[in-house]
């Protein structure tokens, strides 16, 4: 399921408030600043710190 692009203009990372890139794939929103990986839970991105995991290096 896409994000709407608006939300994504808006979002940041709630730990270091850098930049965030959604990761369809992986159903995650991704920090570009710490790597932090926000999941995605039916089409919402949960953007707490305490439901984030280190992001996975790859391509996606």
């Amino acid at each position: 399921m896409a994000l709407d692009e608006r939300l994504l203009e808006i979002l940041v990372c709630p730990e270091c408030h850098g930049p965030v890139e959604h990761k369809e794939r992986r159903k995650a929103i991704v920090c570009a600043g710490c790597g932090l990986q926000y999941p995605v839970r039916d089409g919402i991105p949960v953007m707490l710190v305490e439901e984030a995991t280190p992001a996975r290096r790859s391509s996606t």
